[in-house]
């Protein structure tokens, strides 16, 4: 349906990718994948017409209709959230504008003004054969969590997560054949995510995604697109699969270039690991099944680096770890909680979730401190030493200093050999350590966030939403960290793979301010009580 001839992209000397030839079929749903920086959401913008390829063409079969996920939150703020959606069918969208505005100001005994409205009536009746364009948006918009009673207010009165929720529905109403979809899952919660996993599963075009949500990319795709050495290399199965057998790849070149791997018992080790979860037993043999049977003959090895996360506490934590007793908190009218009270314990690894708008960075803010509460209390243990990676983290890594001055800025008695080390750890070769900390992009400042938490060597680690920005690679990298972590963690997050390696206890904010604590991890949290 979508195909691509001798794509070329460059920028002076750079080549993002090189004669790229690929044809994406209809019924397949296509994940796109490489490393920050390789050209994805390029790529898609050239497929979608908004950016010309320095040479060669993008070919749509006739007749198709393509949307692409628009990332101007701020485009439609006279926009009531209804109309908004109905854009995404801009055809549809003139049609009932006109026909509204002719009903209301025309002379109905001009044949001119009848005329039209007939032709208008047509484009609606081509456009929305069923006549249920006002339901479908009702449901997309009580999906994504906005009531009916909030469907005419204005695009203006609505925070910029919301604004990207609005341009989802309006792709999602336009029911394209192909379907492009840029980080859809950035400002969606858990229970959002799960409804658009389950919406684009029925998609019976083409679908492209560009995500870095590895649970979202194994529910959805049925095929992966790695985009690496400036060309595209297509695999049949989602990213589980791919990742297992370019792994197996790289694990076949290290030891004997060639040869499969000897004993099956590594290969169940390194799927075991993978998984980072002793839960995860029975997804470990059927993924040990499936690369029974993939054929990794065209797998090559992939330029990209997985980071090295490593947190090690300088001391044992002790037995009184956190507790929060009663704790309130309200801004103007707008309550947050109210007696919300938890004891963390030893050992415990808990993943804080909920929907957004329910507190969990407002708690977080209140146990390091950041903000007050307006009652009640919390107190840590006498043991316990603190750090933390807070949601705003590309707001904290400024200045004009190098990485490693950055860095040692928070310690001075951090030497400069670790601290380059820590660097190297995450990415930053010799070179790219000498950058100022203000030309990094998003995820190379929570790459560096990270770095101070790892020299911080603390033995409670708080987090809120670290995942963002980061990388497929850096947050399978994250998770095996957290879950191989000698300390106590608490970890806001909607990443569903991430919280799955980490976790031994959920804690959920209810839109009520009461919570449910459970204790075991994410898969059998989501058995009792859903998602």
């Amino acid at each position: 349906m979508i195909s691509t001839v001798n794509l070329v992209q460059r920028y002076g000397k750079r080549v993002l990718f090189d004669k790229i030839n690929m044809t994406l079929d209809g019924g397949k749903r296509y994940g796109l994948i490489g490393a920050n920086g390789a050209g994805k959401s390029t790529l898609m913008k050239i497929m979608s017409g908004e950016l010309e390829p320095t040479d060669g063409e993008v070919r749509i079969q006739a007749g198709s209709k393509l949307g692409m996920l628009g990332q101007n939150q701020y485009a439609f703020e006279s926009f009531s959230l209804r109309d908004a959606v109905l854009y995404g069918n801009k055809k549809l969208f003139d049609a009932q504008k006109e026909k509204e505005k002719l009903y209301v100001e025309g002379d109905f005994e001009d044949d001119a003004v009848n005329n039209r409205l007939a032709e208008l009536e047509m484009i609606c009746a081509d456009e929305d054969p069923t006549y249920e364009s006002d339901v479908k948006i009702e449901k997309l918009l009580e999906s994504l969590g906005f009531s009916s009673d909030k469907h005419d207010s204005l695009m203006s009165s609505i925070t910029g997560g919301d604004k990207f929720k609005i341009l989802l529905a309006q792709v999602l109403f336009l029911k394209p054949d192909i379907l492009l979809l840029d980080e859809p899952t950035n400002n969606l919660d858990i229970e959002t995510i799960s409804w658009l996993e389950n919406e684009l599963s029925r998609h019976e075009g083409v679908l492209l995604i560009i995500s870095h949500d590895r649970h979202f990319l194994n529910g959805v795709v049925t095929h992966i697109l790695d985009l690496d050495f400036s060309d595209i290399r297509e695999f049949t199965g989602n990213y589980d699969d791919w990742y297992i057998a370019a792994n197996l790849v790289a694990k076949q070149n290290e030891t004997d270039r060639g040869k499969a791997l000897k004993e099956k018992d590594e290969l169940e080790k390194f799927i075991a690991r993978f998984s980072a979860n002793a839960s995860k037993a029975k997804q470990a043999t059927s993924r040990q099944k499936k690369l029974d049977k993939l054929d990794v003959a065209d797998i090559k090895l992939s330029s990209r680096r997985d980071p090295s996360i490593m947190f090690k506490p300088h001391r044992d934590i002790g037995n009184e770890v956190l507790e929060i007793v009663n704790l309130y908190k309200s801004y103007d009218d707008l309550k947050v909680f109210e007696n919300l009270s938890l004891k963390i314990e030893k050992g415990d690894k808990i993943a804080l979730i909920g929907s957004n708008g329910v507190g969990k960075t407002t708690l977080l803010d209140i146990i390091m401190e950041n903000i007050t509460q307006d009652s009640g209390i919390f107190k840590w243990g006498q043991t316990i030493t603190s750090s933390y990676f807070p949601q705003n983290a590309t707001d904290v890594v400024v200045g004009d200093n190098k990485l490693y001055d950055w860095l040692q800025g928070h310690d001075p008695k951090w030497h400069i050999d670790e601290l380059r080390k820590v660097l190297g750890r995450m990415l930053f070769s010799g070179e790219e350590q000498e950058k100022k900390v203000s030309d990094c992009s998003g995820g190379e400042k929570h790459r560096v966030m990270l770095s101070k938490m790892m020299m911080d060597s603390a033995n409670f680690l708080v987090l809120d939403e670290p995942n963002n920005h980061l990388d497929l690679e850096a947050i399978v990298a994250l998770g095996e960290a957290l879950h191989n972590y000698q300390g106590g963690v608490i970890c806001v997050s909607h990443d569903r793979e991430l919280i799955d390696a980490f976790a031994n206890r959920i804690i959920k904010i209810k839109e009520d301010g009461t919570i449910i604590d459970f204790d075991g991890d994410y898969e059998k949290f989501v058995q009792e009580y859903g998602h």
